[in-house]
């Protein structure tokens, strides 16, 4: 397979733009009609462009067999359907597979496998539970898979990376023109600078650990998953390490008065428990705390590379409120 390579003509206009447009339309239609037809389908209606961000877009495909999904993702998440059909293949307990991909275009087919966990009922602990240990179980089986996952286009974010990356991001985040919702102010820089030294040590200690780097989500909670734990909306995926997948999940469940979050971690926990006690998986996701933060702000500043001026104005301010994390890790 090879690594994902951006379509030249989607780098000279906004990703919301293009898909949109009739031209991108057209291609759209004849390649889902031709992998629908390959797949023992026939379409039953005209398909129907549901949901439009910054960084991706869906359309419902009804057939004869079923409704299927079309997504497409902006250049820098490109790399998601490879991804998806290899993790299909490596764990198909936990992913299901696609019904077709282009990798070279970030176009993917998919099944409509029902509503999500979230969509079916509220939360429970005992749902997060199950959930968590599915994408502990995930990262487990393909912990040694690192050169083809990054070969796919999977950012490396593993520790030893994180303290240039956080310099390098706010270098950008610094540069952005005045009146960016992003940009950094110099109250900004002088904090984050104080916390620099407490980021490295923090990487050191992930770098040391015995829990590895493996696929991190980025993204696990109860909407990205189905009823039956399969996950899915790979597009936030990053080479880190293990534990930070534990961040989102503490950041949802901490606002939610229904769902204890000793149990769901304990169940992460539990799942490394032959490569690292209790007390050590405490201490590796305490440090997470940094190193999560500065790739969550990488996974932003992608997401936006290609938004408009409207976009940016929604959603722009993301960047820099992950980075801005560092300081209260």
């Amino acid at each position: 397979m090879t690594p994902f390579e951006p379509y030249a003509f989607a780098m000279v206009q906004p990703f919301s733009s293009l898909v949109t447009s009739q031209a991108w339309r057209h291609d759209v239609e004849a390649w889902v009609h031709d992998r629908v037809e390959e797949s023992g389908r026939r379409l039953s209606g005209p398909l129907d462009q549901v949901r439009v961000r910054p960084w991706s877009t869906q359309l419902t495909v009804p057939t004869d067999h079923g409704r299927l999904w079309f997504k497409a993702n902006t250049p820098s998440m490109g790399f998601e359907p490879a991804l998806h059909q290899l993790l299909a293949t490596l764990s198909p307990d936990d992913v299901a597979a696609p019904v077709a991909i282009d990798p070279v275009r970030g176009w993917m087919l998919t099944a409509d496998r029902g509503p999500t966990l979230g969509e079916v009922r509220n939360p429970t602990t005992d749902d997060w539970v199950r959930l968590i240990q599915h994408a502990a179980a995930l990262q487990r089986r393909v912990a040694d898979r690192r050169d083809e996952l990054v070969g796919l286009g999977v950012h490396d974010c593993s520790p030893p990376r994180v303290p240039e990356r956080f310099d390098s991001l706010v270098e950008q985040l610094s540069n952005l023109p005045a009146g960016h919702p992003s940009r950094l102010r110099p109250d900004d820089l002088a904090a984050l600078e104080d916390r620099r030294a407490d980021l490295v040590e923090a990487a050191v200690v992930l770098e040391r650990s015995p829990v590895p780097s493996s696929l991190q989500h980025g993204d696990v909670h109860p909407d990205n998953a189905f009823a039956d734990l399969k996950v899915f909306d790979f597009g936030d995926v990053q080479w880190a390490h293990a534990v930070e997948v534990l961040r989102v999940p503490f950041g949802i469940i901490s606002q939610d008065d229904t769902v204890e979050w000793g149990p769901v971690r304990d169940a992460y926990f539990e799942v490394w428990g032959d490569v690292a006690d209790r007390r050590t998986m405490a201490a590796l996701f305490e440090a997470t705390a940094f190193t999560q933060a500065v790739n969550r702000c990488l996974v932003w500043v992608d997401t936006l590379q290609l938004a408009d001026a409207d976009e940016i104005a929604e959603w722009g301010v993301a960047p820099r409120h992950q980075l801005m994390r560092v300081v209260d890790a």
